[in-house]
């Protein structure tokens, strides 16, 4: 590193130049010097001349008030909602920041450095924090920045000033939102040489808004850029795509902000002549966007750009990453590319972890891409060849009806999915039926015994198997999954249920009137594993509800050691046997399964105490099997009313058999339906266990530092570390790293290889204004109070709630038994949350574009399940 102090004090490292600074050394100098720096090293990009304070300084000024660690232990107490309380200690900190005396040395070391400008010369100085302008966090304006300062003696007040910007109280509550250490953070300063542009603004070298990473746009205003940032007035917004201007946008700009001859800014009139002139012209801006697409390939993602225009000729102040933009998913080639978001097909839209995602795909039936830590599919094939497009959005549609709709913006695009020949292959069906099969119970046991067969063998085969030759053993076993996956039967007997299920809602509905009339048909189906898991929770409170001793011992529970506690109480033996056959049954289930580095409830199994002790609380005893019994006769009673309504139309003994038939047949069918997502997670633990163990094993070994280390590998890598016993440690963290900014990221439905998301809209008339449009998976009509649990440790439900959330999977079952009602952000006709609203008789609606956002916890809401709305009810 570069230094301009050279006395070999100890400020000797406190000041460097610029242009010796890089994207490396964020820890030095903060983010902002750090991209300063990167910028200064592009050939055709000019930085204003400066140097950084580093963060060393910074240390040595904290260093020297010891009452800072107090108030730092208060600070980091503090609830990130408690407003009075973050402003009045982080304005503590500020002050006793800004009462510490700058050390002769380093003053002396920014006195020399300044000199090299002359006397009469201007700076704006600027923070520089390590956690600012990563790719990971955008930190931006959370610190500050000081324009037009004069002389030496205001430019030492205002770096002590920014040190102490590290404490603003939008910083502070950032940090406390964010789970991020406030003395992890450091500050560094940057102090340039003054720029006084004629015109300054922003350039996106992506558009911010769609994500499409081919076009640019650039807001402009005359002055200094804080007019802009201020909101002061608005910017002329010019679009940039393949070299050329394609809209602009001028507005009538009546202020800007000039700096003050003895420091300072102020706010300007515009002469009227001037403010609705363009601040750029076209060559200008595309000259602009040229060196953005520079800077962009410099730092390899697309950059918010600040940058000022003086004499013709652009200064770049600032480049940040556009932390808000999903990734696009990485291919060898410029054509155009439509993908679709896997997690809301399973139910599943959280990131996941490399080697969850790594074996997810290697157990997948289609190739997969990674993009944000979720994985897509390409479906540009399916799109662009007519023989399959249409059946493929069917099938999408069926599952996600957004989904669909995004798919079909995408293609009402011209010339972005171009069709291919007839006689090109469209790659497999999409959705195509297969092959019918009789209507015989037989079937399903058939199926189940052919998959517990192969679970047991798998557990039994895998318990020897260790080291490298593990790896080698799960690769054949995920050829063995992936076929019983796509078992032909298996996928017979899915079809049955799912196409009896339609063909009852389209006949009945088109001979009787009747709408969604599977929903009552369908309700207490035999066999249905996820249903019957939420049953058996109340079956586990029905053993402890007896025991007040073991009540009071689990609403105390904090680990997961407590099973190994329960015999010492009356009645513990009893209910630790019962939890212990539950979680032998269903423990290899979990929020988000599909990741295997999700913690399973066998591993965690304090996670079912609140749901047991919800039970408890809100149950009777023999609560399931009334409610299944209940279940059955209701569907029973439904079957004799519409086989007698329909025996009295004409040709109505045809219909009544007909329809007979198909209700045997979804009843035989429609509970398997859950069953293969068992059998897959119930293989995923048995992995996971495998795996965990070899982990175990490198951690004794001195390879890795944790077990859960290898969760940020590939399986792959993985496989690698094993047979070398050498693992890349800063792989690792920079995983880590990656993953924590992918859950600040919202996955789009559709993603196209331009960038551009898109989240599909409902194009509907018949619904009362203001009510949330969705997709009706489940009849019936429910008013209550809307619970919006996005976490399912967190559910605090009682009866006659209605729960609402982003996506379901088999974990929240439990929850099922409780509510009165559902509403999702995710799902279709045959996902999870719609399979068990139907055998639980609850009214529900999926597919509810943002419902966790436009709910509030504890609003009355009335769910219209048969016809697919929601309404907010007045409060």
């Amino acid at each position: 590193m570069g230094v301009v102090s050279t006395n070999g004090g100890p400020g000797h490292r406190d000041v460097v130049d610029l242009r010796e600074v890089d994207e490396t050394q964020v820890a030095a100098v903060g983010g902002k010097a750090a991209h300063l720096g990167g910028l200064s090293r592009i050939e055709g990009v000019r930085v204003p001349a400066g140097f950084c304070v580093t963060t060393d300084a910074y240390q040595r000024i904290v260093a020297e008030a010891p009452s800072l660690d107090g108030l730092l232990d208060r600070l980091s107490r503090l609830h990130p909602d408690d407003r009075e309380a973050i402003r009045t200690l982080s304005a503590e900190i500020r002050r006793t920041i800004e009462g510490i005396a700058v050390p002769d040395d380093l003053a002396e070391a920014i006195t020399r450095a300044l000199s090299r400008f002359g006397e009469r010369a201007a700076y704006a100085v600027r923070s520089s924090a390590t956690a600012e302008d990563l790719p990971t966090a955008s930190f931006a304006g959370q610190q500050d920045t000081y324009l037009n300062v004069l002389g030496s003696a205001a430019v030492l007040a205002h770096v002590s000033r920014c040190w102490a910007s590290l404490f603003t109280e939008r910083a502070v509550t950032y940090r406390l939102r964010n789970g991020i250490d406030h003395r992890t953070v450091r500050m560094a300063v940057v102090v340039q040489r003054m720029v006084f542009p004629e015109a300054s603004g922003v350039l996106f070298t992506a558009d911010p808004v769609t994500g499409n990473r081919k076009v640019a746009t650039v807001d402009a205003g005359f002055g200094l850029g804080e007019a802009l940032v201020s909101g002061l007035v608005n910017p002329d917004v010019f679009t940039v795509r393949d070299g050329d201007v394609v809209t602009r946008a001028v507005a009538a700009k009546q202020r800007a902000v000039h700096a003050l001859p003895a420091g300072g800014t102020r706010e300007v009139a515009i002469d009227p002549q001037r403010q609705e002139q363009p601040v750029l012209t076209d060559g200008q801006v595309v000259r602009l966007v040229q060196l953005g697409r520079r800077i962009e390939a410099h730092f390899g993602r697309p950059q918010d750009i600040e940058w000022c225009l003086v004499d013709d000729d652009f200064h770049i102040v600032q480049s940040r990453p556009i932390t808000t933009l999903f990734p696009v998913p990485a291919t060898g080639d410029q054509e155009n590319h439509v993908y679709l978001s896997v997690g809301h097909q399973q139910m599943m839209t959280d990131p996941m972890r490399p080697l969850g995602l790594s074996v997810w795909q290697l157990t997948a039936m289609a190739p997969m891409h990674e993009a944000g830590g979720r994985l897509f599919v390409d479906a540009t094939r399916m799109l662009a060849a007519p023989a399959s497009r249409a059946g493929f959005l069917a099938m999408v549609g069926r599952s996600d009806p957004l989904s669909r709709d995004a798919l079909q913006s995408v293609l009402d695009r011209p010339d972005f999915v171009l069709a291919a020949p007839d006689d090109v292959p469209a790659g497999p069906p999409a959705g195509g039926p297969p092959t019918p099969i009789e209507t015989d119970p037989a079937v399903v046991a058939e199926l189940i015994e052919r998959s517990e067969v192969s679970i047991a063998a798998l557990r039994r085969d895998i318990a020897t198997v260790t080291g490298p030759a593990l790896f080698d053993f799960l690769l054949e076993a995920f050829q063995e999954h992936k076929r019983a996956l796509g078992d032909p039967l298996s996928m017979q007997a899915i079809m049955a249920g799912m196409e009896a299920t339609w063909w009852l809602n389209d006949q009945l509905n088109e001979w009787l009137g009747e709408k969604n009339a599977a929903d009552t048909l369908t309700l207490s189906a035999p066999g249905n594993i996820t249903s019957e898991m939420g049953l058996a929770l109340l079956d586990v409170a029905d053993v402890i509800r007896p025991h007040r001793e073991v009540v009071t011992f689990l609403e105390t529970v904090e680990d997961d050691g407590f099973l190994d506690e329960l015999p010492k109480l009356t009645g513990g033996t009893e209910a630790r046997d019962a939890i212990k056959a539950y979680l032998d049954r269903y423990g290899m289930r979990c929020v988000g399964e599909i990741d295997i580095t999700r913690p399973r409830w066998r591993e965690r199994p304090r996670t079912l105490v609140p749901l047991i002790l919800d039970n408890v609380r809100n149950f009777e005893p023999g609560a399931a099997k009334r409610r299944f019994e209940h279940g059955r006769q209701q569907a029973q009673r439904k079957a004799q009313e519409v086989l007698e309504r329909l025996r009295s139309l004409p040709d109505g003994e045809r219909k009544a058999e007909e329809t007979r038939r198909m209700i045997d047949r979804v009843r035989t069918f429609i509970g398997y339906r859950e069953y293969p997502k068992y059998g897959i997670v119930s293989r995923y633990f048995i992995y996971k266990q495998a795996l965990l163990g070899e982990a175990e094993r490198l951690v004794r070994a001195g390879v890795l530092t944790d077990r859960e280390d290898v969760f940020y590998l590939t399986f792959q890598e993985f496989h690698d570390v094993a047979r070398s016993h050498q693992v890349d440690d800063g792989l690792i963290r920079r995983r880590r790293e990656a993953f924590r900014s992918y859950q600040a990221l919202t996955p789009p439905r559709v993603l196209t290889s331009d960038g551009e998301a898109h989240v599909g809209a409902y194009r509907r008339d018949d619904v009362p204004a203001g009510a949330l449009i969705g997709l009706p998976v489940s009849a019936g009509v429910v008013e209550g109070r809307a619970r919006v649990v996005l976490d399912l440790a967190h559910a605090d439900l009682e009866p006659g709630d209605i729960l609402v959330t982003a996506h379901t999977d088999p974990s929240w079952t439990p929850l099922f038994v409780a509510v009165a009602g559902l509403v999702t952000e995710v799902g279709g006709l045959m996902t999870h949350g719609a399979v068990i609203a139907r055998e639980y008789g609850l009214p529900a609606v999926v597919s509810v574009l943002d419902a966790t956002r436009l709910i509030r916890d504890g609003q009355r809401i009335r769910v219209h399940g048969g016809d697919g709305y929601v309404e907010i009810l007045p409060d």
